[in-house]
């Protein structure tokens, strides 16, 4: 199974991110709203080392942001690691 950021035509909009869709051994994820244990598993591929659902939690308990459904947006979350690794507030 492989992680990659698929987009695909709606018809009423152009475009629309797919979320976690399996299609021939591959899988598209929506990296601006990514389901907890999605999110550590993609972490823990892409990072080199482990990232647990229990290490994002401790993160969101210390402020990280989330979507109102509770996912994650990557690019939003690395920001906020960011800031955290420089300590600005």
């Amino acid at each position: 199974m492989t992680l990659m950021t698929e987009m695909t035509e709606a018809p009423h909009q152009g475009r629309r991110n797919r979320q976690l869709e399996h299609n021939n051994d591959r899988t598209a994820i929506n990296p601006l709203s990514l389901p907890l244990a999605d999110a550590a598993r993609l972490l823990t591929r892409v990072g080199g080392q482990a990232a647990s659902v229990e290490m994002i939690r401790a993160d969101l308990d210390a402020g990280a942001p989330t979507n109102a459904d509770g996912s994650i947006n990557l690019i939003h979350y690395a920001a906020w690691l960011v800031r955290e690794m420089n300590g600005a507030d």
